[in-house]
């Protein structure tokens, strides 16, 4: 196998873990193949450069002394462009180098706010990406003709590739070394660095409740917290109405003015939440946390977590929760739902 070249792209402001997070990704799958493939060419030589080759100081305040200028570099198989300040307010000769050269990469990524660089570059243009949730409407606003998808952690697009903020970085690295050099590599560098093997890209950046906005209102409020601390529960319009004493039609008003989405709406996410969690941190079966959901049944939950995650509750449960131990009849149920 070919070593793949992946040079990450330094300049002012950066944020540093938008470059030492996927860098050390691929840094353990070169160990790790090194180690099962004794003699063998590396499967990643990662390389850092800057105009001019230039010393850079990240938003934290650290100094990063780059192996490389820009300039001098021969096309990478894998280019990344991290976020940061310092893409937002971006050196002209940087957009220059992106726009002339980072075609020319077999791969071109994007972490967090570099997909800022990319699209002032002309390198969006008619493509769908995501960025830091905070700041996908704004990249949306500005570059009208980029496709903005603010809900998932990384968008894979052909030979192009972009993640939202900061670790979702490292599940998109991850998801590359997979494709390089298989799973077993993939799920050696997860050990290693203790994360999950892995979120799949069109996870949610932020849980249901972080999403929403708060009412205003205490009564609307309260509604919330229930809705949360119940999701099994009877969560109708006209039950939730009665709570925040309001009429059906008053609250379901009332309820998507303040907190940006209708109260159905509301409660699907926060029970899909809710299941997520449960399939991660107990070993309930999927009809016990179908039901404890609020789900009619396990088929309604199944359709709920393809629609939304393009996952079904077992396969979720595989990659999130490794290792647990189920009773038999629990075993069953996932099985039977698996398909």
């Amino acid at each position: 196998m070919a070593t793949r070249t992946v040079v990450f792209v330094l300049f002012p402001d950066l944020q540093s873990l938008d470059v030492t997070g996927p860098m050390e990704v691929f840094i353990g799958a070169d160990n790790w193949w090194a180690a099962h493939h004794a003699g063998g060419q590396p499967a990643y030589q990662v390389r850092t450069a800057s105009l001019g080759g230039r010393p850079i100081r990240t938003s934290s305040g650290l100094l990063i002394t780059p192996d490389e200028d820009l300039n001098r570099i021969d096309p990478p198989d894998l280019l990344v462009v991290p976020g940061g300040l310092g893409s937002r307010k971006a050196d002209p000769a940087l957009i220059d180098w992106l726009r002339l050269h980072a075609p020319k990469a077999g791969r071109l990524v994007s972490v967090c706010t570099g997909a800022y660089l990319l699209a002032q570059a002309g390198l969006l243009a008619g493509r769908r990406v995501t960025t830091h949730w905070a700041y996908a409407a704004s990249l949306a606003k500005r570059y009208p003709e980029v496709e903005v998808d603010a809900e998932p952690i990384f968008i894979r697009d052909g030979g192009l590739a972009t993640s939202a903020g900061v670790t979702a970085g490292i599940d998109l690295a991850l998801d590359l070394v997979e494709e390089d050099l298989g799973h077993d590599a993939a799920l050696a560098v997860a050990r290693d660095l203790v994360v999950f093997l892995r979120r799949p890209g069109n996870q949610a950046q932020f849980s249901a409740q972080l999403a929403a906005q708060v009412a205003q209102r205490d009564p609307l409020r309260e509604v919330q917290r229930w809705i949360t601390e119940h999701p099994g529960a009877d969560l109708s319009v006209e039950t939730l109405a009665q709570r925040a004493h309001l009429s059906p039609r008053q609250f379901a008003r009332a309820f998507a003015a303040e907190v940006g989405v209708p109260p159905g709406r509301y409660v699907d996410q926060v029970r899909l939440e809710a299941a997520r969690r449960r399939l991660e941190d107990t070993a309930d079966s999927i009809t016990e946390t179908a039901k404890a959901c609020g789900y009619g049944t396990p088929e309604a939950m199944r359709r709920a977590f393809l629609r939304v995650l393009s996952l079904s509750p077992a396969e979720y449960r595989r990659r999130f929760q490794p290792g647990i131990t189920r009773q038999p009849k629990e075993r069953h149920a996932d099985r039977d739902l698996a398909l």
